[in-house]
């Protein structure tokens, strides 16, 4: 019975890579499920040869709790590696997509997936260098961490790390592994900081990534930065100001933008927001906008990127987990589709088992592929 039931456990957390998780407990038991799930198959294949080879007391239910521990296993087995093989159907046409939207990216040494990746690889930690940016000498002085292109002669590009939180949290250092990668590739990487609701409501978080632009800009000489080639990444809260920062009064030097699973329409969001939302997401787009889309409306207009889209967008690279439980995956996709009818280049990866916050292990089935993604796009759009 022991068996049985540890194999019914196991099976019913990895089936948190073909559904929604419901809650904030289930939903870390789903990244795991998803970005390591190639590793913790061992688990149910264990507990079946464990079952296999256990003698029996009593025949009858031997034989019932044997065949429902193996029967358990193989659903959770095949749970845990549906990431891995979807992943890799969605690698052998990615290079195509991304080639047709932005144009060849630089010649990369490894497959868009691969589970030689799984283990890692020996890209080196950069020390980045923290720069106060903006409201020096105030309580809520503003700071940057600058990561240097790694084998640069010239001026390198620079993508603006935006961090996620629900805008009232998180924190510049959120991470990093990516930073230090691309940093590792000859791109400068800026990692920055954003004034947190209630506190500051909208738009002093798209104000203050501005600020940080106007910075790299006015040191770009001192940093190694080329001013004219920026990109800029957001992820989640973070994704929502990256998009309002390319969006809105675009800047010139911005080249293109990246948005892991953000909320681009607060409209949309507060509309088909449910009561039992696992991020009391009400209460947060409250945070940052002072009021409801009825007493704050030039507020939740300006907050939703959605509106600001047209034939001048940047090009943008859109990265979401369909099954994700805090921002619905719709979100991007509405945002790819207008892209698309404004004739902006755009590629959505959809990624059928992911969940929020997927890019959080670079080898799993995700970040293998927002990676590639993101080099790709990052080198394109700044050549």
């Amino acid at each position: 019975m022991f068996l049985l039931c540890s194999a019914l456990l196991v099976c019913a957390a990895a089936s948190f890579t073909a559904w929604k998780a419901p809650t904030l407990l289930t939903w870390k038991i789903a990244i795991l499920a998803g970005e390591f799930g190639h590793f913790l198959v061992v688990i149910p294949l264990g507990l079946a040869i464990a079952a296999w080879m256990q003698p029996p007391d009593n025949v009858h239910a031997w034989l019932w709790m044997q065949r429902g521990t193996l029967v358990a296993c193989a659903f959770a087995a095949a749970f845990f590696l549906k990431p891995s093989f979807q992943a890799w159907q969605l690698a052998r046409e990615l290079p195509m997509r991304l080639e047709r939207a932005f144009g060849l990216g630089r010649e990369n040494a490894r497959r868009a997936f691969s589970p030689m990746a799984w283990l890692g690889d020996s890209v080196e930690r950069v020390k980045p260098e923290p720069r106060i940016f903006a409201h020096a000498g105030e309580v809520d002085a503003l700071t940057l961490d600058f990561y240097r292109a790694a084998g640069r002669r010239t001026s390198a590009p620079c993508v603006i790390i935006v961090h996620g939180g629900g805008w009232d949290g998180g924190v510049r250092t959120q991470l990093p592994a990516l930073n230090s990668r691309l940093a590792q590739r000859g791109y400068a990487v800026a990692a920055v900081s954003y004034r947190l609701a209630p506190k500051h409501v909208w738009p002093a978080q798209r104000d203050d990534v501005r600020a940080a632009i106007a910075y790299l800009k006015a040191h770009a000489r001192e940093l190694g930065v080329d001013a004219g080639r920026l990109v800029i990444l957001g992820r989640s809260a973070g994704g929502q100001v990256a998009q309002a920062v390319a969006y809105d009064e675009p800047d010139l030097g911005v080249r293109g933008l990246i948005s892991l699973y953000g909320p681009a329409d607060l409209h949309f969001a507060w509309k088909y927001t449910s009561e039992r939302d696992i991020l009391d997401s009400f209460s947060l787009m409250k945070n940052l906008t002072g009021g409801t889309p009825e007493t704050a409306r030039e507020i939740f207009d300006s907050a939703s990127p959605y509106l600001r889209v047209g034939p001048q967008a940047v090009p943008t690279l859109l990265m979401h987990g369909r099954i994700d439980s805090l921002v619905w995956h719709r979100q991007s996709e509405r945002l790819a589709q207008k892209l698309g009818e404004a004739g902006v280049p755009c590629v959505f990866l959809d990624l059928p088992w992911a969940t929020h916050a997927f890019d959080f292990n670079l080898h799993g089935p995700s970040g293998q592929l927002s990676t590639f993604a993101i080099e790709w796009f990052v080198d394109a759009v700044t050549r």
